[in-house]
């Protein structure tokens, strides 16, 4: 099979992605249950704020060793409590598999957790490259008062680990502290 008979073209212009096989996924603040810190203020939000929207280009069938997927992320301004919109965060399936993310718009920090439970951050801005290692959580905090967006590229056979997140989070967390945004140890 050439390598032609797997897509069609995409293009990709700003921060934004347009074609036929381009998947596009919206994430409310009522989908993020049990990701912030403070429960009750989520609760008490319009629980279809967007919080983060995410478009994919999957040119090959998930599992596929040796291809590529790429997509693009966007999340948008605000707090829950003290704490930044931000994506859900994962590990992969497939723990030994890396990635890379880069800054388009906006600014925020790329949060990292290694299976140790070591926590660090990057500052993640337009044109910032940002490797991330296996076996490494990974996710994303808005810190701006704009949209941030994001590209990432990740191996097809990586998978995605939500539930490792969802059971024990991650060891800190991207707050506002006396106006700056700090790392603070869950």
């Amino acid at each position: 099979m050439t390598a032609e008979m797997y897509s069609s073209p995409v293009q990709f212009l700003d921060d934004q992605l347009s074609g036929e096989e381009i998947i596009n996924k919206s994430t409310s603040i009522a989908s993020l249950k049990g990701i912030f810190e403070d429960e009750l203020a989520r609760s008490t939000r319009d629980q279809e704020e967007l919080v983060y929207e995410v478009q994919a280009h999957l040119p090959v069938p998930e599992g596929t060793l040796g291809g590529l997927f790429f997509g693009l992320t966007k999340i948008h301004p605000g707090k829950v409590g003290d704490e930044y919109h931000m994506t859900r965060g994962h590990f992969h399936e497939l723990s030994d598999r890396a990635e890379y993310y880069w800054g388009i718009k906006g600014e925020g920090y790329l949060i990292l957790m290694d299976r140790n439970r070591k926590t660090w951050a990057q500052k993640m801005e337009p044109g910032s490259l940002h490797f991330i290692p296996a076996h490494t959580a990974h996710r994303v905090a808005n810190i701006g008062q704009e949209i941030l967006s994001f590209g990432a590229c990740w191996p097809s056979d990586a998978g995605h680990d939500y539930q490792e997140i969802a059971d024990h989070g991650f060891s800190a967390r991207l707050l506002e502290v006396n106006g700056r945004p700090s790392l603070v140890t869950a």
